[in-house]
């Protein structure tokens, strides 16, 4: 699967950025970028997804966002030149395909203003909605309408039913108890949406995960679907 940044520039753009894509894959539980360290690459992933967490002072860590292949890793660097890494990355969902790309050469193509700099940006801008409403969504929603926009946006990234899912990255990304996943899956299997064994979860009834969900994943998806659109 392509990434649909890189994917949607013209064939002379992109035969001149490929020069500077390294092709590497997304590694389950890899750390791409840590809070605290410069940027020296950005990432495209072609599969698989990655979790954009904040870290707490006491090392515990909240999702804010995840990025597939509908965008890139290390939006920062779009917004700020000086300042470093503010989040942790961390793939999620492992993929044979990740472009990346050298901070240096990500500045310069951005600094010529073409079509790879307005689909940056404009992902961008979707990013910093994506993550604005995650944050009303942990605050205002419960954690079994977010469970089900996470499991709807993952099988979005991941293009399959199925796919590894361990509750104390759960809990993590929900900011909830090892307990309350616990309940809270159940509750979702016991409806016949999913099944959960072993760290793998499965997909039964995507309609029916789709109502038991928040506002928030038709908003997200919209809001990433908008970026190819002019």
């Amino acid at each position: 699967m392509p990434n649909r940044l890189l994917a949607a520039l013209p064939l002379a753009d992109y035969a001149r950025i490929s020069r500077s894509l390294q092709t590497v894959p997304l590694i389950l539980k890899d750390v791409l970028q840590r809070p605290g360290d410069p940027i020296y690459d950005v990432y495209f992933p072609g599969g698989g997804f990655c979790s954009i967490l904040t870290v707490l002072k006491d090392r515990s860590m909240v999702e804010i966002a995840t990025v597939g292949r509908e965008g890139m890793v290390g939006i920062s660097a779009v917004l700020d030149r000086g300042l470093p890494n503010s989040s942790l990355t961390m793939v999620q969902a492992a993929s044979d395909t990740c472009y990346r790309m050298p901070i240096e050469a990500f500045r310069r193509e951005m600094d010529k203003r073409g079509r790879f700099a307005a689909l940056v940006s404009r992902y961008a801008n979707a990013y910093i909605g994506f993550v604005m409403q995650s944050t009303a969504c942990n605050a205002k929603h419960s954690v079994e309408q977010r469970l089900a926009r996470w499991l709807l946006l993952a099988q979005d990234r991941v293009g399959r039913v199925e796919f590894s899912l361990t509750q104390e990255f759960v809990a993590m990304m929900l900011g909830a108890s090892r307990p309350t996943v616990t309940v809270v899956a159940g509750a979702l299997q016991q409806a016949k949406l999913i099944t959960y064994h072993r760290g793998i979860v499965r997909i039964l009834n995507r309609v029916k995960l789709e109502a038991v969900s928040c506002e928030c994943y038709r908003v997200t998806t919209e809001l990433l679907s908008e970026v190819m659109h002019e």
